[in-house]
């Protein structure tokens, strides 16, 4: 990742345009091309700087459910799993954390139900129990990281 990279990652998380070009709106305020930028976007995403680069819905607005998800995942079967569960469409984002239940997931979907499928899924496919944690009470915390 260099300096532009850092720009790019750093300067979309606050928003992105809604317009018939945004990567063009998005470029011009970073100082570079809207191709220079869709290609870095394509490359980050590729080499796991960005697992994901695209908009978030609130799911249960448009008819679906999400929950938090927690597994307690042998260090090295690590990668293994995380591959088998971010193949799911489902899954919004994974990431780790340095605690029993070292693996953190989101899993949206529509119909809500869907949700248990998935999870179900996972669980078959990886041999290990998922922590179903559904949302009691929504807050808003504006998170940002400096890249």
């Amino acid at each position: 990742m260099d300096e532009i990279d850092r720009r790019i990652v750093n300067g979309l998380q606050g928003g992105f345009p809604i317009a018939d070009r945004p990567f063009a709106i998005a470029a011009e305020s970073l100082g570079l091309g809207e191709a220079e930028l869709i290609e870095r976007v394509r490359r980050l995403c590729a080499d796991g700087w960005l697992t994901r680069f695209g908009p978030m819905f609130d799911a249960g607005r448009l008819g679906g459910a999400t929950t938090l998800a927690a597994m307690a995942v042998p260090a090295e079967d690590f990668e293994r799993v995380a591959a088998l569960v971010n193949a799911h469409p489902e899954v919004a984002h994974n990431y780790a954390r340095d605690h029993r239940l070292n693996m953190w997931f989101v899993v949206a979907a529509e119909p809500p139900q869907r949700i248990g499928e998935v999870i179900a899924a996972i669980e078959a496919e990886t041999g290990l129990k998922v922590y179903d944690m559904p949302k009691l009470e929504e807050f808003f915390v504006q998170a940002q990281f400096e890249a």
